[in-house]
């Protein structure tokens, strides 16, 4: 029998065998969960171990976040403090690349400016030259117009050989346009002395002859042109030679002057023939440059011949110059005795006035025992011996 909330009932009556196996039931379930809940105890124990180690793990990573997260934040202040002075510096070498600039920029422009200036200078200059070269080309052109006239040509020759004696000689040693006595006029005679006696320049310009040559293009046109000059040149020199060497009247040679330095050098340089022929006939061949060589030394024999011509009435000049010398060395010499005497007198003169002074002084102060007689030396005293008069000052 069982006895439930006061009531007693058999083992067998349902209401003991209903709930009795119900919680029977329900303990061998409970068994059963128990023993299952065993069974996973010891099959989750692993589990839990790597879920606690887990969890240190996710601790220890959530500490090393936090730590991270203050290092970046001291980072992202550190790198806030760099950006910042970082800035500061490129605003620093900002405002200094700024300012190089600026005063490259400055000095640049000043240069420039400068530059400019200069350019407009040299512009101006070449203005100028261009104009001179205008009016230059402008005087060549009116040079081949002189000189393609053999009048003109002939003027020209003459006036540049009247300007080289002119600027090589005196006036009274030569002569311009001189009719001889064979009724022939020379360009120039200059006078000098026998021997050699007045020696006649000729001006002479084969200028037809000299362009052909320079203009030959062919082995033909130069020989042709060559053959001109040759005989242009030995005309003038046998002209020069019938008509300007007369035997007691002039010299036994003549100058032939050429007003061009292109065609000496060519006559010289490829028909020394010719010139041999000139030597020959005793007539010298004379560019611009050589002419006033020549010149310049017959100025030299001209100056030396008037000093021979000159001697005598030279040494007459010395003989008076001599004369001269030695009469002021004797007026000298007198001066000399006169300053001598004068510088005595002055001396004299001095002793009197410091002796006067002296005796002012001594009056002044009544300084009468200092004029004892027996200091005063005899010549002071004289003047006041009675019975004699003033001495005189020769002998003060």
């Amino acid at each position: 029998m069982i006895t439930l909330f006061g009531e007693s009932y058999p083992l067998t009556a349902p209401e003991i065998l209903l709930p009795g196996g119900v919680v029977l039931g329900l303990l061998v379930f409970l068994a059963l969960i128990l023993r299952a809940s065993g069974r996973a105890a010891r099959a989750t124990a692993p589990l839990l171990a790597e879920v606690a180690w887990m969890g240190r793990r996710v601790q220890s990573l959530a500490d090393g976040q936090e730590r991270l997260a203050g290092g970046l934040h001291h980072v992202s202040e550190a790198q806030a403090v760099a950006q910042g002075s970082m800035l500061k510096l490129m605003e620093a070498r900002l405002s200094e690349v700024q300012r190089q600039m600026n005063e490259a920029l400055q000095g640049t422009s000043t240069r420039t400016a400068r530059s400019l200036g200069e350019l407009q200078q040299r512009l101006e200059t070449i203005d100028r030259a261009q104009e001179k070269i205008e009016k230059l080309s402008g005087n060549v052109l009116s040079l081949q117009d002189i000189l393609s006239n053999k009048q003109t040509r002939g003027a020209f020759g003459e006036i540049q050989l009247h300007d080289i004696v002119q600027k090589a000689l005196p006036s009274d040693a030569y002569r311009m346009q001189v009719v001889l006595s064979n009724g022939r006029r020379a360009d120039c005679l200059i006078h000098l002395p026998n021997p050699p006696g007045p020696i006649v320049i000729d001006a002479k310009f084969p200028l037809e002859a000299y362009e052909a040559l320079r203009r030959a293009d062919t082995p033909r046109l130069a020989q042709e042109a060559a053959t001109q000059l040759k005989a242009a040149v030995r005309a003038h020199i046998r002209a020069i030679s019938d008509r300007y060497i007369i035997e007691g009247e002039t010299a036994d040679g003549a100058l032939m002057f050429l007003p061009s330095e292109a065609v000496y050098a060519e006559l010289h340089a490829n028909f020394p023939e010719t010139v041999r022929e000139g030597f020959a006939a005793k007539v010298w061949i004379v560019s611009p440059t050589t002419c006033m060589a020549t010149l310049n030394t017959m100025r030299a024999v001209l100056k030396d011949a008037r000093m021979r011509e000159q001697a005598g009435a030279i040494r007459k000049e010395l003989a008076l110059l001599y004369g001269d010398v030695e009469r002021l060395g004797a007026r000298v010499d007198n001066l000399g005795r006169h300053f001598g005497q004068a510088a005595k007198d002055i001396e004299e003169i001095r002793i009197s006035s410091d002796k006067a002074t002296k005796r002012a002084r001594r009056l002044d102060n009544f300084d009468f025992e200092e004029l004892a007689p027996d200091e005063l030396a005899p010549e002071e005293l004289s003047p006041m011996l009675p019975g004699q008069g003033v001495v005189p000052d020769a002998q003060r």
